[in-house]
């Protein structure tokens, strides 16, 4: 799976004290927060494109807005077919699910490991365990934009 850098440095950044360094407008990707303990830091993805290997668009220039949005999704059952008009990024808590792309394209999302969306492609997801999936999303959306449009056809 390939991995994402930028949500991860921002979070990354905000959380980990790299306004304390000599210039707080540089941060290294990944960086420990200075301070007492061991801390550890795993990327979990990190890429320019999403899954899909579509190339992620720029980001817009209206006011952002970041949701962090945890997702339950029951034992078998799917998810209708969406997009998304802005980049996000998620991490399954536990449970996996099998997501598939308008073309055919599918990605299986096990617990523990990180998925770049798409953006603006029809995709569904899709949990075919007896447990529930949980997947923590983080969306880098526009101010009154929707995090996801639902298809009317199913």
């Amino acid at each position: 799976m390939k991995r994402f850098s930028i949500l991860l440095s921002l979070s990354l950044f905000f959380l980990s004290g790299c306004n304390s360094l000599p210039d707080p407008h540089i941060c290294p990707t990944v960086a420990a927060p200075v301070g007492q303990g061991n801390v550890t830091v795993e990327v979990l993805a990190e890429s320019d494109s999403s899954w899909d290997g579509a190339t992620l668009p720029s980001y817009p220039t209206e006011a952002a807005q970041i949701s962090v949005v945890k997702f339950t999704i029951p034992p078998h059952s799917k998810l209708k077919w969406h997009k998304h008009p802005s980049i996000n990024a998620g991490y399954m808590i536990s449970g996996e699910i099998l997501v598939t792309a308008e073309d055919g394209q599918t990605q299986v999302v096990k617990a523990g490991e990180g998925l770049i969306e798409t953006v603006n492609t029809w995709h569904y997801g899709r949990n075919d365990s007896d447990m529930p999936a949980e997947i923590v999303v983080v969306y880098s959306g526009v101010k009154d934009r929707p995090l996801a449009i639902i298809r009317d056809a199913q």
